[in-house]
């Protein structure tokens, strides 16, 4: 039976709010997030803010509004805001702030090439970031960014990435492999907030977005690849082949690339993407790192993203399980990121309704 509910997010977590290179020195950048106005802006000191986007007089967006050093002013009353989100100057009368003049601020960090944002109600937890490091460790011509907005569930995305066996139905050949992957039942690892996925093939010739780095570009390789979904939204994937019959698969050993594919909700039925990629391969080449990004980017846009519009436009807010959906022996990895987030869901409801019977409480997830 179909179960239509409303959404219910993880808050206690950090979301993507943008690229490190969306957010300019001087100026206001404005995204909704988790159903939320946020604005964003850097201080003179390079550092990022977040607040509320919305001035507490009549509600208007203070990415409306204008800078005044590294405070901002609502342009309708003139009421000005610290980097605090404390007003710290009223024009009308004899000046006096009202005890309420003061916005929502919202902790970010920057790092890996974005600025993530904590827009729960407990302390911000710096170790709840994962350490996506490979991303920034290498020459900066060897990895590229890319954001696209899609009109459909988030979760709709991450069980793209986590099943890959779609790539030899939907893609074209430069993913291809030659019918290998589909067949096998992935390798799973799990934990209480992540499940990893893997595969291991050959294929002769080998996947064309690394072939022409092998030795024998048309000549049969050994493949793996790797995908980690990290409660909320997060899924790194990592691909590399050989053609070294003793060599370790992994990207020390493998000529690949480390990729990251993340999500933030923006509405309950728009979603925030975000993507980065490194390669171990042809790592100075600036014009094929653009045209690699691109590509990849490309790929989305015109070929998985009107398929996972298309299920929003099918299933819209009813949780997809509920549907009793046929499940494939792919499936394994996007079946179990689900149930994971919806205990660490759970988890958090229940902390903070400590009076909650149960689950119960999670309208959906």
């Amino acid at each position: 039976m179909e179960t239509r509910k409303s959404v219910t997010y993880l808050r206690d977590a950090w979301y993507v709010a943008a690229l490190s290179t969306e957010v300019s020195a001087e100026g206001l950048f404005a995204r909704k997030l988790l159903n939320t106005p946020v604005l964003i802006y850097r201080k003179h000191d390079g550092s990022p803010v977040a607040m509320h986007d919305r001035c507490p007089h009549r509600f208007v967006p203070l990415s409306m509004g204008v800078r005044h050093g590294d405070d901002v002013m609502c342009k309708y009353h003139g009421l000005k805001f610290d980097c605090s989100g404390v007003c710290n100057h009223n024009p009308h009368g004899n000046g006096h702030i009202p005890r309420a003049a003061r916005v929502r601020t919202f902790p970010l960090l920057e790092r890996f090439g974005f600025v993530w944002i904590w827009m729960g109600d407990a302390p911000a937890d710096e170790a709840k970031l994962p350490d996506f490091s490979p991303l920034t460790d290498g020459h900066p011509n060897s990895v590229g960014f890319t954001y696209m907005h899609r009109n459909t569930y988030y979760e709709l995305i991450t069980d793209n990435v986590m099943d890959l066996s779609h790539v030899d139905h939907l893609h074209g050949e430069i993913i291809s492999t030659r019918g290998q992957l589909t067949p096998q039942v992935p390798q799973v690892k799990e934990t209480a907030s992540s499940v990893a996925t893997r595969w291991e093939w050959k294929q002769t010739p080998p996947i064309f977005i690394l072939n022409q780095f092998l030795p024998e570009p048309m000549a049969e390789a050994r493949h793996f690849v790797e995908v980690t979904f990290m409660a909320p939204t997060t899924v790194q994937l990592q691909i590399g082949a050989t053609q070294d019959d003793q060599a370790t698969l992994d990207l020390a050993n493998c000529v690949g690339q480390y990729d990251l594919h993340t999500t933030t909700p923006e509405t309950e039925g728009t979603t925030h993407y975000f993507f980065a990629t490194r390669r171990n391969h042809l790592v100075e080449d600036a014009d094929y790192n653009a045209a690699k990004i691109k590509g990849m980017h490309d790929a989305f846009v015109d070929e998985d993203g009107p398929y996972v519009d298309a299920q929003y436009a099918n299933i819209g807010n009813a949780d997809l399980l509920s549907l009793n959906p046929v499940l494939l022996s792919s499936d394994v990895g996007a079946v179990r990121a689900r149930r994971i987030l919806r205990s660490v869901i759970a988890d958090e409801v229940r902390r903070s309704q400590p009076d909650a019977a149960d689950t119960r409480a999670v309208e959906r997830v």
